[in-house]
């Protein structure tokens, strides 16, 4: 049983219980302790544990077909993992790293089970807060994926769009010929001039050409850094846009799974309806 279990009231799981029925669950729930650096489950593993965060934070991650790493969230105080296998008994979804020392309560399925057997109404609580939690998720996915030319447009300041005009004309053939041109025009008139403002070997010239390389260089530097940046954004949108289409691909998966149950139930009727031969 942990000591102190006030800090309950705060999840927003839990919050639907009652002070007597948070009392009788904190009964159920152990203090556990994670280092820094470790495991605390991995993906597809058996689960059943349901973890509360007190303090420290802790790292979801996947493998993609790929077998590549990839982090889906982070969560710290106050924040819950593991309660999809407590609800339903399945495997771990993905795997949970500890980033600092963490310190947690952890709840089994059986005593949780015991639990809701025990207090129905408790049972209706929780249904209630994970209906919410459902509810949440739908209007996320139904919200509008945002264009994210216009995100990086809103939020670029007028020094960066400075380095990106630069960078962008100095990348293109209109810069290399009104280079050339110039050079060219500037080469011409003071050779041909009695008394020329830049004579052979064109020093004034040489001049100019390495304060323009000196400024341009960092300034296309700066582009290329908001590229970072501007890639993280369209990659956060593709990321909301197949979450969105996976999610439509299982509600029309689930629907014909419907019509056909209907479909049958039909044709068993019209069966037992038809006279037999």
């Amino acid at each position: 049983m942990i000591q102190n279990h006030d800090f309950l009231k705060d999840i927003k799981l839990l919050q639907g219980l009652d002070d007597e029925e948070r009392t009788a669950l904190a009964a159920l729930m152990e203090d556990v302790t994670f280092t820094d650096g470790q495991q605390i489950f991995k993906e597809d593993d058996v689960g059943g544990i349901f973890y509360v965060l007190r303090s420290g934070w802790i790292e979801l991650s996947i493998e993609d077909e790929d077998n590549k790493k990839v982090v889906i969230d982070r969560l710290g105080p106050g924040e819950v993992f593991g309660e999809l296998s407590l609800l339903d008994g399945g495997t771990r979804t993905a795997t949970a790293t500890a980033l600092t020392e963490v310190q947690a309560v952890s709840l089994k399925r059986p005593e949780f089970l015991d639990f809701l057997r025990r207090r129905p109404d408790a049972s209706l609580d929780l249904l209630s807060a994970l209906a919410k939690r459902l509810r949440q998720a739908d209007a996320l996915l139904k919200a509008r994926v945002e264009n994210p030319n216009l995100i990086i447009e809103e939020q670029a300041t007028w020094p960066q769009r400075i380095a990106d005009g630069v960078a962008s004309f100095g990348g293109s053939w209109a810069f290399i010929l009104t280079f050339a041109g110039i050079t060219a025009g500037w080469i011409t008139i003071n050779s041909i001039l009695g008394e020329p403002l830049d004579p052979f070997p064109f020093i004034l010239l040489n001049l100019a050409l390495s304060t323009l390389a000196a400024l341009q260089g960092p300034v296309i530097m700066m582009s290329q850094n908001r590229q970072d940046a501007k890639d993280r954004i369209r990659a956060e949108a593709d990321f909301h846009v197949n979450v969105k289409a996976e999610a439509e691909i299982l509600e029309l998966h689930d629907k014909l799974d419907r019509l056909r149950l209907e479909l049958n139930l039909k044709l068993e009727s019209l069966t037992r309806r038809l006279p037999r031969a």
